[in-house]
């Protein structure tokens, strides 16, 4: 089985490193549904996948993650949110069913999850679902298309899968060109 990154303090690393932090954050996990906690240097604790990865977003001085107009903003929330309330900690086929098919329906005119700018959204719902596309068969990658060519499209971003598996979309073409 692939590498997952977890629903916490695995995807904040790799933001972490992906938007070129110097490592040293500690971060925890609190409870059973392992809820990040970013213990800071100089305040309080702060709790929640988002929460924190927003923080460390305006840390690096990225902000255009996050969203460049007040609805892009809010459409970065939006998934921000939904990764938490609806990837995290869902595991039985009929709600990741759903959740692709929704999915899907929503990138069928996207090339983002905030239309065409890449943000903060994108890499934590790629974290997110790596696990989930990693075990999908040629054939649910194919009914799910809209899906597999945006997780694509995210995978080759630069910097962005690190050490997660790369996901294979394309069919075996050895027949194709066989005369």
């Amino acid at each position: 089985m692939a590498a997952a990154a977890g629903p916490g303090p695995e995807e904040l690393l790799l933001l972490e490193k992906l938007l070129g932090l110097k490592k040293g954050n500690k971060y925890s996990a609190r409870e059973e549904r392992k809820i990040p906690v970013l213990q800071t240097n100089n305040g309080p604790s702060l709790t929640g996948l988002t929460t924190i990865a927003t923080h460390l977003v305006k840390q690096a001085k990225k902000e255009q993650l996050l969203g460049s107009t007040a609805e892009e903003k809010a459409i970065v929330q939006q998934w921000l949110e939904y990764r938490v309330t609806q990837i995290a900690g869902h595991s039985n086929k009929e709600d990741i069913r759903i959740i692709l098919k929704d999915l899907n329906l929503y990138l069928e005119d996207k090339v983002y999850l905030a239309r065409n700018n890449f943000t903060l959204a994108d890499i934590l719902m790629y974290y997110g679902l790596h696990h989930i596309i990693a075990e999908l068969t040629v054939q649910e990658k194919e009914k799910y298309l809209n899906v597999s060519r945006w997780f694509n499209h995210i995978q080759h971003y630069p910097g962005i899968r690190q050490h997660l598996s790369n996901i294979i979309f394309m069919k075996n073409r050895l027949y194709i060109n066989a005369h």
